[in-house]
Formats: C-alpha cells, structure tokens, sequence
C-alpha cells in the first residue's frame, strides 16, 4: 500500500484565480534536473479544463506555483477543456498527451515541448496533433523508449486500456487489449492507465486506476515485461491507494484517488494524484516494498 504525505492536499484551488478556482486535480508529475514538476488539471467557475504548473525540490511541499495557466484550449476539439495530462520526456522534448474534449466527446491529444522552454517557463509547445480522431478515448501513456524498435503508449476505449505502436510518435496502429476489468469487485466496472511507465529491473512499474460498480476509483498495480508491453508479468490482487480521507472522499467526484504522474526518487516511488476531483495529493512507498 501507498503511505500519504500527512500534509496532504499540497495543492488546493485559488479562490482569486478565475481559471482554478473551483478545483484542481490529475496532475503529470516528473522529476527532472534536480526538481520536481507538477502540471495540473485545473477548473473555475466556467468548467473549463486548463493546465497549470507547480515544483517542488522534495515532492511535497510546493515551492513555486504559477498565477497563470501554461497550457489552454485551442479549436473546436478542445472547445470544452484539456483534461488528465501525462508527460513523458523524449530526448531534449517533453511529450504530452492529454484528453481534448468537446463538450461531447473526449479524445487524445497530443502535443510536445522543447525541454529548455520547458526549464525556462517559456510555454511554446509544439502542434497539436489528435492521433485517433473523433474515438471516445482517454487515459493515454506513452512509455519513455521504445521496445523493439516501436514507440509504445498504452490508452483507454472504455473499458479495456489498450496498446498501440508507431515508428514516428505521431502514427499510431496495431491496438490491442492489454488489461481488462477483473471479477475483483474495486475493479469491475472499467480499468484505464495511470502514470507513464517506470523501469525497474523487474519490468515495468505501471500504476492504473480501476472503477466498480459504486463509481469508487481505486489505484492498482502491474508490472509489464521489459521486452514486450502486451505480457503482465504480476497484478496486484488488491488496490495500492483507497479513497479513506475526507479529501478522497467528499468533493467535486466523491470517492476518487486518480493519478497521471508518478516518479522514483532515492528508492521511493512517489505517486501524485486529484482527490475527489478537487485537490492534489501525495503518496510513497519504498520501491522495494512494492516490487513483488
């Protein structure tokens, strides 16, 4: 199980700022260059979703938060928000896919960024590209290198997270279904991908969110061969976080722990993530002590 930072929330909405002043949550979160970056879902009174940006040197108290969005909706696919972004670097590019919603449907954006502007707080991010147009798809991942000479993302058509492969990070074919819902009862109803994921020497660390049937979001666990994304080589038979607090339980969504961003630190697997759909939170736990 996850440990909570006893803080926690680290980041609550801003009353004085129009663009989150009703809630903020589903943060990418990374550590890079001696600093860890928080890039946030955001909502006001509008309910329109934008993304902010805060850092923090130890990943839980919050040394800078920015007053103003870093990241708002452009055209008529984004005309309703841009919601749960996951950052993956590439080389000297931060990669971001994110949901790009419409008002009626929710697809997969995506978009890069120099890491330099990244650094500098210079928000030039790159063309916006909708890689499965018009399909009602979300939750998407892309792992940090590639797997036999495949770039390899992992996304969500309800209620499976599916697998998809591209040479170029732009094209994307061959979707299978990777993980589906389980008989367990905290993972019934739907499964869809959490933080982007984490090489370790047993496989990849990859942390999903599940929804039963009461709409409670609970976060499990796998790891994923080295060598080929579509083998599970473990599950975790019980959730790793469980909506338990006040902050988890009572707020926008009720009983919802939801992570876009996760990271190892000095051993220590920091996992950020929205509680209720209103604040952002923290937990940890030693990386040893999750690996099976």
């Amino acid at each position: 199980m996850l440990e909570r930072f006893e803080g926690n929330p680290i980041l609550k909405p801003i009353p004085e700022h129009p663009w989150e002043s009703k809630c903020v949550f589903n943060c990418a979160s990374f550590y890079d260059e001696g600093k860890v970056h928080i890039v946030y879902r955001a909502m006001g009174e509008d309910n329109i979703s934008r993304l902010g940006y805060a850092s923090s040197l130890d990943g839980f108290t919050i040394d800078e938060r920015l007053p103003e969005p870093i990241f708002s909706p452009e055209g008529k696919f984004e005309s309703h928000g841009c919601e749960d972004p996951r950052i993956t670097r590439i080389d000297s590019e931060y990669c971001m896919f994110y949901a790009a919603y419409d008002g009626r449907i929710a697809q997969i954006g995506q978009t890069t960024i120099k890491v330099d502007n990244f650094l500098a707080k210079k928000w030039k991010w790159g063309k916006r590209i909708y890689p499965f147009p018009r399909v009602h798809n979300k939750d998407v991942v892309l792992f940090p290198e590639k797997i036999k000479g495949k770039w390899i993302l992992y996304h969500r058509i309800s209620p499976h997270i599916w697998v998809a492969y591209s040479d170029d990070l732009i094209h994307w074919e061959n979707s299978n279904i990777v993980i589906m819902p389980r008989g367990n009862n905290w993972e019934k109803s739907k499964v869809g991908a959490g933080a982007p994921p984490i090489k370790t020497p047993r496989g990849w660390l990859f942390i999903y969110h599940a929804k039963d049937e009461a709409n409670i979001y609970r976060l499990g666990l796998v790891l994923v061969s080295l060598d080929d994304p579509e083998k599970i080589i473990y599950r975790s038979k019980d959730p790793i976080l469980v909506p338990e607090t006040e902050y988890e339980q009572k707020g926008d969504v009720p009983n919802v722990v939801f992570t876009c961003g996760a990271f190892v630190k000095d051993g220590r697997l920091f996992v950020h993530y929205g509680g209720a759909d209103m604040v952002i939170c923290v937990a940890t736990q030693k990386l040893s002590e999750l690996l099976p």
